[in-house]
């Protein structure tokens, strides 16, 4: 039970932390919903990484700085952001509660922690008399990366998906919320593995990946506390953000209809314009100002 609960217990913390910032609290349900995905990602990833290490694209045991390069790249950042991004993908495709900026953080950091959980878990459960070294170091290096790279996967997530590519917030997100996860987490696992080279080699990375992980701890930390305060802003296409050419709600006079409206049977014929030479609008029969094609 000790050993369970030192494997679990810094995902879970960390995860309450993201979740406390939203000021719009998913359902609970839904974030466990995003850890199971994320222990289902533990085993997408090998069906990436085991063929490519068949091929010879990696080993387990690098004795070079090249092979650190490969085995964390072709063996851990690519399979398992790329598990992740399938992952998330799959929870937020349909989901009506995905209607903010800041839930592609949370969704992400459910699918991310949910990977880091079962992913600690056997590390600490195969680390035999040492699992307490195991917990704690991962505890503070590895569950906190993972939930970086998942912070960075939902923040260009949520930008692609609310803003699109002819936005210049959204620009690049589709290829950045896979890209920029993959070469952190590729630094990351590179800086890891080459500890383990030489002893003189050792010393140096293990410098390097403290001040590598203190410098994306708390860049990632500044960007949720960024993100969850523009939680309120509203996002384009107003209220309705399935269609963008839905407005928001404002009064008949704003757009030249004089008096109340009364929807038609032909609610096309109904346009108003904020000027005689500004653009139209149409209001259809559920009370929705839409932007003319004519």
């Amino acid at each position: 039970m000790v050993i369970l609960l030192a494997a679990l217990l810094p995902a879970i913390l960390l995860m309450v932390y993201i979740y406390s910032k939203d000021s719009k609290p998913e359902p609970p349900k839904l974030i466990l919903k995003g850890f199971l995905f994320g222990g289902i990602a533990t085993f997408v990833s090998t069906l990436i990484s085991g063929p490519l290490q068949f091929l010879g694209f990696f080993t387990d045991n690098p004795t070079t700085f090249a092979q650190c390069l490969n085995v964390s790249f072709f063996g851990a950042a690519i399979p398992e952001e790329c598990a992740k991004l399938l992952m998330l993908w799959l929870l937020l495709r349909n989901m009506k509660e995905f209607d903010e900026r800041y839930d592609g953080i949370v969704y992400g950091a459910s699918i991310g922690l949910g990977f880091a959980s079962f992913e600690n878990l056997l590390y600490v459960l195969g680390s035999g008399v040492d699992w307490i070294t195991v917990s704690i170091s991962r505890a503070f290096l590895a569950v906190p990366g993972h939930l970086a790279f998942a912070v960075v996967m939902g923040y260009y997530y949520s930008l692609n998906h609310f803003y699109g590519k002819n936005s210049m917030e959204g620009h690049g997100a589709k290829w950045k919320m896979l890209l920029y996860p993959i070469l952190l987490h590729g630094i990351y696992d590179t800086i890891a593995f080459a500890t383990g080279i030489n002893v003189l080699l050792s010393g140096i990375a293990a410098i390097l990946l403290l001040v590598f992980c203190f410098f994306l701890f708390k860049a990632t930390r500044k960007k949720v506390l960024e993100e969850a305060s523009k939680n309120s802003e509203p996002l384009p296409g107003g209220e309705d953000d399935s269609d963008p050419t839905v407005f928001p709600p404002t009064t008949p006079l704003d757009f030249g209809i004089d008096g109340p409206y009364t929807p038609s049977e032909n609610p096309r014929t109904d346009y108003g314009s904020t000027s005689s030479n500004g653009p139209s609008y149409y209001v259809d029969k559920d009370g929705n100002y839409h932007r003319s094609e004519r």
